[in-house]
């Protein structure tokens, strides 16, 4: 009897193939559409390009499911998480913006949504696994930890989004299109004359899609213009739009004009809605040697004691830093930077890696320079 795979399938492309490779290995597949975000119930209107749309991407995007599903001859079902997404991913989204930190709504997404409410849906129709289109890979050894590992497509590979995949829900999961590269996926989709083969890829934020951000936010958080001001020099030099719409490391954007480097966000004082900037993308002020990790996921059931050289990304398309790691209690580590890195972000994810495997990953929380918390950040 073969074993049942309940599939996230999405309306594009790299669901559709993983849907296929399933079939193709002998899995009974189920395929299951997700509704995370109700536009209307949740006050999205400024900043939503699809509101005078005769059809939500949404709908298309369950259009195009559907027409897989029919093209691969699988079983489509439609699920809402409309609830669990706001509770869970969503309200912490906006608690952190409205703190000026600035959040990744992915992880969450799939530690909450794609692999809790979803994995929860699919024990309840008796799945062995789920399955989704993402670009990792996973080793499962019976009666061992599962073990996660980057997609061999490395332009693509999507382990930083997961790193917050405990053993239950990775020994629950399959990533069939892990191992190929995103030119594979294409190519096989063309093949196949699969419906959604030359769809793009969908970006902006996880289930909600593309926004103006500035305008989305204002939906939910009251925008308050404040003072730029030149961290070394203490003058102001311009005005920002609202705290929580810029990033430390941020060039675009800034609009402050006048001779020398260009400008870049190095900190913010939200209790005096200040924004901090620099000029010149290798200014110390950018630049730091250490941080607390919090919220640490690790992934294998077995925490390293004392210290553990290996590296790690501050921001998704960042490449490898050498770093040391310790752990200080259960879910809380310090990490020391072989070399000085630029624009580490309170609020946003550190992930850590040993070669090809991902060991987990955490929040930074705070940011050290010469053994001393920066604390502008």
């Amino acid at each position: 009897m073969s074993q049942r795979v309940v599939l996230g399938l999405s309306g594009g492309v790299d669901s559709a193939v993983a849907a296929y490779l399933l079939k193709k290995q002998g899995y009974e597949v189920i395929a299951v559409f997700m509704r995370n975000w109700d536009s209307s119930l949740n006050n999205d209107i400024l900043g939503n390009p699809t509101n005078d749309n005769d059809i939500c991407p949404q709908e298309m995007d369950y259009n195009d499911a559907k027409k897989v599903a029919e093209h691969l001859g699988i079983e489509l079902r439609r699920v809402d998480f409309i609830k669990e997404y706001w509770d869970h991913v969503f309200t912490y989204f906006l608690e952190e913006y409205a703190k000026g930190r600035t959040p990744n709504p992915d992880i969450l997404c799939n530690k909450h949504i794609k692999f809790k409410a979803f994995l929860d849906y699919a024990k309840s129709i008796d799945a062995d696994y789920i399955a989704t289109g993402h670009y990792a890979r996973v080793e499962h050894h019976h009666g061992h930890d599962s073990i996660m590992l980057r997609g061999v497509d490395g332009n693509k590979d999507q382990t930083y989004f997961l790193c917050q995949l405990n053993q239950k829900q990775l020994q629950a999961s399959l990533f069939p299109v892990g191992e190929l590269t995103k030119p594979e996926v294409r190519q096989i989709a063309i093949d196949l004359n699969l419906p959604v083969a030359h769809k793009k890829d969908s970006t902006g934020i996880c289930f909600i899609g593309e926004r103006d951000f500035r305008e989305f936010l204002k939906n939910y958080i009251p925008a308050k213009v404040g003072q730029m001001v030149d961290i070394e020099t203490g003058k102001v030099v311009g005005n920002h739009q609202g705290i929580m719409y810029y990033t430390i490391g941020q060039r675009k954007g800034l609009n402050i004009g006048g001779p020398g480097d260009a400008w870049f966000v190095v900190g913010k004082e939200y209790n005096k809605n200040v924004l901090y900037v620099c000029q010149g993308d290798q200014n110390q002020w950018l630049m730091s040697e250490g941080a607390l990790i919090t919220d640490v996921n690790w992934v294998g059931s077995i925490k390293p004691q004392g210290d553990l050289k290996c590296t790690a990304k501050f921001r998704y398309r960042q490449k490898d830093n050498d770093v040391s790691i310790r752990f200080i209690d259960e879910t809380t580590l310090f990490v020391t930077f072989d070399q000085p890195i630029k624009a580490v972000t309170p609020g946003q994810a550190a992930v850590f890696y040993d070669r090809d495997v991902c060991l987990g990953g955490g929040t930074i929380e705070k940011v050290y320079k010469d053994d001393k918390e920066i604390t502008y950040l």
